[in-house]
């Protein structure tokens, strides 16, 4: 057995090593702590008003007021739409800790291949593919979340529906899709609930639910509740025809990854073989495989034709309807 080779599983099995102490060690002594924790959190909604405390919302309502009435505000800078896909995602990370954490892969990795390949331009190559997982981990994160979010939908709008039709207010109506839902709605309408137990508008607070989520489903949702506030109507023959509407589109959305399955399977088979089978080239035949640094253009010219195919692929089996 090659030196690389054994070295990579000896890595391999100490990281395998301690995952499973760790994963004792939390099961064993750690597991009880957090459950009661977690329920008081969720009995005193303290991560809401954490998070509430450490937005801006009541900093500059002016603000957020003339960005709501703006049809440009969804113009975010890149700063601002990258806070807002973590926000989306419902990690507990701030912008400067991932990008510690990409740092750090993108180091790592890039580290490790350059000792073993011996080669500059292989490890700042690993590196920089690297440096991209944990923002991949974000992005599925978030796509997950949020199609999760817009499976509870229908549920969501048909209880607000019968809890208004049975007296109660709207306020109520937002409590009890927090009590009764489990992540990721619950939590969401559950700081709805409480920025304007705070004292924030409901129309403010309504624009900032649908900034947080991105669901076109939420926005459309928001925009009825504001045209009814203001012309008023039936609000519970409202939300029910509205949770069909979400209904509906939510089917069609899954025949439509049904349809494109197949496309988006190839896509990755087509994006994954090459870095896949250029590692087995460098532990098999490494000598035949460096001749590859050598030519630096046809590395660059390689990752922007598959950035170029996976782009394109994206286009074809995404639609927008």
């Amino acid at each position: 057995m090659s030196l690389p080779l054994l070295t990579i599983l000896t890595f391999i099995a100490a990281a395998l090593v301690v995952a499973g102490v760790y994963s004792f060690v939390a099961d064993a002594f750690l597991q009880d702590r957090s459950r009661a924790a977690q329920r008081v959190d969720e009995e005193f909604m303290r991560k809401q008003r954490a998070r509430l405390q450490k937005g801006s919302l009541f900093k500059d309502l002016s603000k957020l007021a003339t960005e709501a009435a703006d049809p440009d505000a969804e113009r975010l800078t890149l700063a601002a739409r990258f806070q807002t896909m973590l926000e989306q995602s419902g990690l507990d990370v701030t912008p400067q800790r991932l990008l510690t954490i990409a740092a750090g892969v993108a180091g790592g990795a890039g580290l490790l291949v350059g000792v073993l390949s011996w080669s500059i331009i292989g490890g700042l190559a690993a590196g920089l593919l690297a440096s991209g997982a944990p923002f991949l981990y974000v992005h599925l994160k978030r796509k997950r979340r949020l199609d999760k979010m817009l499976s509870q939908m229908p549920e969501a709008l048909e209880l607000m529906s019968r809890a208004i039709r049975a007296g109660q207010t709207m306020s109520q109506a937002l409590q009890a899709i927090a009590q009764e839902f489990e992540p990721p709605i619950g939590p969401e309408f559950a700081l709805c609930y409480e920025q304007q137990n705070l004292g924030l508008p409901p129309e403010l607070a309504f624009q900032d639910l649908a900034r947080r989520t991105g669901l076109l489903e939420i926005k459309i949702f928001i925009m009825a509740m504001l045209v009814q506030r203001q012309t008023g109507g039936n609000l519970s023959e409202l939300l029910e025809k509205l949770a069909g509407v979400v209904r509906d589109r939510f089917r069609l959305t899954g025949k439509i990854r049904s349809l494109t399955a197949e496309g988006r399977a190839q896509a990755a088979v087509l994006q994954v073989m090459p870095p896949v089978v250029f590692g087995l080239m460098m532990l098999l035949n490494r000598k035949y495989a460096e001749i590859l640094f050598q030519h630096p253009n046809y590395l660059i010219g390689l990752g922007v034709s598959m950035a170029l195919g996976a782009l394109w692929i994206r286009k074809i089996v995404n639609f927008n309807y």
